[in-house]
């Protein structure tokens, strides 16, 4: 395969490869509660904090082996516990089941919702002079396909939806109390942190498989439909921007810039030199929710941030993961 990894791609990658968690090591007198640690966002944040000298306690209903404190955001007294024994000086709230079915709808109510309470709730009795922001979606938004701002209408489309905004309510209410609490509406952004089900990890590990001499076809279903290809590193960033203003608090996070699913695609494909025609096919029972998801990121762009990954950069990063995983995969088969 042939690769154009940025030097800043091999490092990010280098760190997923063996992750050394900066932040576990780090003693400072500045803390910070980071709920859903094992997230790509998480993982990130987690490194850059700890890269700024903050001692973070990472928080996840999963198993980290010891890496981080494992725990239940809707559980309010373990939320509690963890927010009087650390005294943090800053929450994060990350966890969410991000999938906008119905099934989940109970579980986006407690992650999201039920969570966002449970730490406001703790702050406001505890450590009221702790900053929380709250991670949120571009998908609140009722979406016409016109770039989305902090004044776009809200929507209730599904049960996530119906949870991020419960927990932005939340958010103002509890600021009408005396707290900093920000909330930020992320638009999509990926990482090689994606797991294999994610749509973008997909397509860039089916390019890896045949650039390995697979002849599977990729099922893929619309092709038009646009959306950001954002690096959680640079949305991580953004959100450490925001939660040290003292004016702005709810700011559209986002590249204000849209691609096609299938300049994705192809991306992916250019970086192992085929052909990506030859190897997907369309799918056309199912469709896109949008034909066209993209913010207008003027007042996180008048903060001084801006994204340092490109599109084709994000494409190299993850194809340079698609292909470790293709690795391990064929080694496996190979068996001892």
């Amino acid at each position: 395969m042939r690769y154009r990894v940025l030097p800043w791609a091999i490092e990010h990658h280098a760190a997923l490869a063996a992750p050394s968690l900066l932040w576990c090591f780090r003693n400072s007198d500045v803390n910070a509660l980071v709920f859903g640690i094992s997230g790509q966002d998480g993982f990130y944040l987690g490194n850059l904090l700890g890269r700024q000298g903050i001692k973070v306690v990472g928080i996840s209903r999963s198993d980290g082996g010891g890496r981080w404190t494992v725990g239940d955001v809707a559980k309010g007294e373990q939320v509690e516990a963890l927010v009087r024994k650390h005294q943090p000086d800053y929450i994060f709230h990350l966890a969410a089941n991000s999938t906008t079915r119905h099934d989940a709808l109970f579980e986006n109510h407690e992650a999201i919702a039920t969570g966002t309470l449970v730490i406001l709730d703790a702050v406001d009795r505890h450590v009221p002079k702790a900053k929380v922001l709250l991670a949120g979606s571009g998908l609140q938004f009722v979406n016409q396909g016109l770039p989305l701002n902090e004044e776009s209408p809200l929507d209730h489309s599904s049960p996530y939806v119906v949870a991020r905004n419960s927990s932005l309510f939340a958010a103002r209410y509890f600021r009408q109390r005396g707290l900093k609490i920000y909330f930020t509406y992320l638009f999509n952004h990926d990482s090689p942190l994606r797991s294999n089900r994610h749509l973008n990890m997909k397509i860039a590990v089916a390019a890896a498989r045949a650039a390995n001499g697979s002849k599977e076809k990729l099922l893929i279903g619309d092709l038009d439909a646009e959306k950001e290809f954002n690096f959680a590193g640079d949305v991580a960033a953004a959100m450490w921007l925001l939660i040290r203003q003292d004016e702005l608090f709810e700011c559209v996070v986002g590249s204000g810039q849209s691609h096609a699913v299938r300049d994705w695609i192809e991306a992916c494909f250019r970086e192992v030199g085929l052909d990506w025609n030859d190897y997907t096919e369309t799918d056309r029972t199912y469709a896109s929710p949008y034909r066209r998801l993209v913010s207008n990121p003027a007042k996180l762009l008048s903060l001084g941030w801006k994204p340092e990954c490109t599109f084709s950069g994000l494409a190299a990063m993850m194809m340079a993961e698609a292909a470790r995983r293709c690795e391990v995969s064929e080694r496996k088969a190979d068996g001892p």
